[in-house]
């Protein structure tokens, strides 16, 4: 062979391309040549170059793995990575800084670089180049410091893609993550993702890549077939595929069918979980040759992390339909029909804990045309949460259909509540609704107010006095639930809810009830499309609270009719069914056309309670019906249990009491007492005209 360092010096004249470097002139005499013939794989090294090794002519057999002696194992795999890529790549000339250790064992810093010689067919065949002793230029310069940053950078990509994976709680959620255009695996240059799930010995696609990747009739393989994702998974390792040529080559049944979609490299990666394999993920590349050592162990640092995250993704998903089957399972399976009325429920699962929760809604038909309506929210966003609303469901229900007031449902329910093994609360409403008067007795348990949309669209915000959460109320002892009694009109709406519909982030909840009120009197006029504008807004907003939403109509055609009949009973110290049955009356004869003896009639039937009440044991059973006639009359009938039979008389004028039936008696037109066989019935009659006829009093004349 000639003398190298002519050839070298005619070679390494500082082609144009070449980087200058300001500390290059202090390095020259710490700089040798090399001349690489790739056909041969022979180095030949000059002393100068043997120097900057730490080696003696004699130590070297011009093989470059002789080299390694003094290069440590990490650095060679970098450096080749480095000169394969640039072969490949088609590139005039590569550099790097490495570290290398002296005879002595101590590290220097050294930097090479190369010119690559082509044949006319654009094949290498030759490098030149030099390497040089760099410890004191680093220690000068910022190149140690620009290494370091470059590592610094991969692992950061490394902390900043776990960080993003540790909130995903889906599987599609761990893609959206790997093929965020703003960070994930963008960085490493990747020009698209495709993964696949192991599941019952298939590899499940899904995640195919980009536009047109999808190759027919592998969206489910098994994991004999020649893939790459089944190679993977079969073998645990992972495949790097470094050329178009490299995929043809190895997957020839494969290639034909994405060749068209510019690929020049791929990394497969399988994706292990407490030591099984879970799936694969592939990276699909449009730029790039071959892969840096660095680069594989970057890879396969992110194949680990991203399997942790899909294996905690499929076991979050796996919950997630467990709960929501238990939940389905605790809520009604279907809504009965409701004479008289119109009901609309919906649930909206939350985007907290596993995506489940407490809420319920609840529709129980009752005697006399009754029904009770229950919307609650069971403390948690948890399995157990939804457990514990099954268990509150069940016993809410029984309670009602029992036949207590709607305050002892409620105060029984806590005291369940509290007795139960858990230490979840619960908020709930529960209204009584008579669908033929329209009388609604609301009872409320640190719940939120309910809503009534009249029949022309608007919507109003209903104050319903309350007591404590369930199991708080019997914690401490303060059971008592007042009972709200209003009146729902035919036509009219009322909309019970649970807070995730009116929570909104960063407002209080004064906002978000007016935000539902105007939702609710721009919404749809139907029930149902109104129920699912209401999920649609939360969802729209990204609400993380689970919604129930219970919407119940009066219906007008269920309005007492003329010739009706109503009755109710009415318990000894019992001032909610007191105070029910006068709302009872009021709405009956409103209803029947005789609104303008409303306040007689009702007084006269409150005199007719009171008495049954003070003067009886075992309550009264009151009745209003209209009699038929050739005069339309309105009857109150007060049975009792008691055979004593009532005398009006005179109270004085300092008497506390006696004025009960004279009032009565001026009240009504006529009234009498009749003996029953188990006690006795005080009853009154007033003369209700119809519509637009004057009233005549018992005399005959006209009443104006």
């Amino acid at each position: 062979m000639t003398r190298m360092d002519d050839r070298v010096a005619g070679a390494l004249s500082l082609p144009e391309d070449w980087p200058a470097h300001p500390d290059l002139s202090l390095a020259l005499n710490r700089m040798g040549s090399f001349d690489w013939d790739l056909d041969s794989g022979l180095m030949h090294m000059d002393g100068a170059a043997l120097a900057v090794f730490d080696l003696r002519a004699d130590e070297y057999d011009n093989r470059p793995v002789t080299l390694s002696a003094r290069v440590p194992a990490d650095e060679a795999v970098r450096l080749d990575g480095l000169v394969s890529q640039a072969l490949k790549a088609g590139l005039s000339n590569y550099g790097a800084y490495f570290r290398m250790l002296r005879r002595n064992g101590t590290p220097r810093w050294t930097h090479t670089q190369g010119f690559i010689r082509r044949d006319g067919t654009g094949r290498p065949h030759r490098i030149i180049g030099i390497v040089r002793d760099a410890t004191q230029e680093l220690s000068d310069s910022t190149a140690r410091w620009e290494l370091d940053e470059e590592r610094r950078k991969r692992t950061s990509l490394v902390e900043v893609t776990t960080a993003a994976l540790a909130h995903a709680r889906t599987v599609k959620d761990v893609t959206d993550v790997l093929r965020n255009s703003t960070g994930g695996l963008a960085n490493l240059g990747a020009a698209s993702v495709v993964m696949g799930l192991l599941e019952s010995g298939r590899i499940h696609l899904v995640a195919d890549g980009p536009e047109g990747a999808y190759v027919p009739g592998t969206r489910y393989t098994r994991t004999d077939e020649p893939y790459p994702m089944s190679e993977v998974v079969r073998t645990l390792a992972p495949r790097f595929i470094e050329s178009a040529d490299d995929f043809a080559a190895s997957y020839p049944i494969l290639w034909p069918h994405i060749g068209h979609l510019g690929i020049t490299a791929a990394a497969y990666l399988p994706l292990i979980a407490q030591a099984r394999p879970i799936g694969a993920l592939g990276l699909l590349y449009s730029d790039k040759a071959g892969f840096t050592a660095d680069e594989r162990n970057l890879l396969v640092a992110l194949g680990s992390s991203i399997a942790q995250s899909l294996q905690r993704a499929m076991l979050y998903e796996q919950e997630h339909d467990l709960a929501e089957g238990l939940q389905q399972a605790m809520l009604p399976r279907r809504i009965p029909a409701v004479p008289g009325a119109q009901v609309a429920v919906r649930y909206r699962s939350a985007r907290l804990g596993r995506d489940i929760g407490g809420d319920w809604y609840d529709i129980i038909p009752l005697p006399g045309g009754r029904v009770g309506a229950v919307i609650g929210d069971v403390q948690g966003h948890d399995t157990h949460a939804a457990a514990v609303m099954g268990q509150l469901r069940i016993v809410l229900r029984a309670y009602a259909a029992e036949g207590h007031s709607p305050a002892t449902v409620m105060a029984r329910a806590s005291v369940f509540l509290h007795e139960l093994d858990t230490d979840r609360f619960a908020t709930c409403s529960y209204a009584e609704v008579d669908l033929r008067t329209g009388v609604v007795q609301l009872v409320r348990a640190g719940h939120v107010d309910p809503l009534v949309r009249e029949a022309d669209g608007s919507c109003r915000r209903l104050p319903v006095e309350g007591g404590l959460p369930l199991g708080l109320s019997a914690e401490f002892g303060r059971l008592e639930y007042p009972v709200s009694t209003v009146e729902l009109d035919p036509g009219q709406t009322m909309v019970l809810y649970t807070d995730g519909l009116v929570e909104l982030p960063g407002s209080d909840l004064d906002e978000g009830m007016q935000l539902l009120v105007d939702l609710v009197t721009n919404g749809p006029r139907e029930l149902e499309p109104l129920a699912d504008r209401l999920c649609e807004a939360v969802d729209e907003r990204g609400g993380e609270d689970d919604v129930a939403v219970l919407l119940l109509r009066r219906k007008a055609a269920h309005a007492p009719q003329p010739g009706g009949r109503l009755q109710q009973h009415v318990a000894q110290n019992d001032p909610e069914a007191l105070t029910s049955a006068r709302h009872m009356i009021r709405a009956a004869v409103r209803a029947w056309g005789a609104a303008e003896r409303a306040d007689e009639i009702e007084l006269a039937a409150d005199e007719l309670i009171t008495n049954a009440l003070m003067h009886t044991d075992g309550g009264a059973i009151v009745t209003i019906r209209v009699l038929a006639g050739p005069e339309r009359r309105l009857r109150v009938d007060v049975e009792d249990r008691s055979s004593a039979l009532p005398r009006r008389r005179d109270a004085g004028n300092s008497g506390v009491s006696g004025r009960g039936l004279l009032l009565v008696d001026l009240l009504g037109d006529v009234w009498g007492v009749e003996s029953r066989g188990t006690g006795k019935c005080v009853w009154c009659e007033f003369l209700v005209p119809e519509r637009g006829q004057p009233r005549r009093s018992s005399a005959g004349s006209d009443v104006t």
